[in-house]
């Protein structure tokens, strides 16, 4: 018996594949015990408190801003109004500020906080210096004793 269907000369369609057989799995495979349940999905974990940060695994904490940096600055800053003991501030807590946050180990921030505060402050006391050196070399060159006192007079009210 030939399973080669005869040659009609192409006007038959080929056959189609035989379907899959239907019924028990194979013997293989053995069959799921009758009194387990079946597997309940889980729900997906809810979403963090709102402002709460989600946390987990490769989670970095930012680093806490120092305080002195921030004081640094504000007071580089307030120097226009505070005159050379705003700069004189500036640079103290920005000197120690810096070396807090070096020797912090990356716990605290605020590092160019602390250097802007450092050069407003070092801005501030030549700016302060040469304010000072105007005034004195304005009172030397005044001639009479009147004009040196409405000199001093006047520096004092502007500063």
């Amino acid at each position: 018996m030939s399973t080669v269907p005869p040659d009609d000369g192409g006007n038959q369609p080929p056959t189609p594949p035989p379907p899959p057989p239907t019924g028990p799995p194979p013997a293989s495979s053995p069959p799921p015990p009758a009194s387990s349940p079946p597997p309940v999905p889980t729900a997906p974990p809810a979403p963090p408190a709102y402002g709460q940060q989600p946390g987990g695994y490769g989670y970095q904490q930012t680093p806490r801003t120092n305080g002195l940096a921030i004081a640094s600055l504000v007071l580089g800053i307030a120097q226009i109004f505070l005159c050379i003991i705003g700069g004189i501030l500036a640079l103290v807590f920005g000197y120690i500020s810096r070396r807090q946050i070096d020797e912090s180990g990356g716990t605290q921030g605020g590092r160019g906080m602390a250097i802007a505060g450092i050069i407003l402050g070092w801005i501030g006391i030549g700016l302060g210096i040469a304010y000072i050196v105007v005034i004195i070399i304005a009172v030397i060159v005044s001639d009479d004793s009147s004009s040196r006192s409405a000199v001093i007079q006047h520096a004092l009210s502007a500063a």
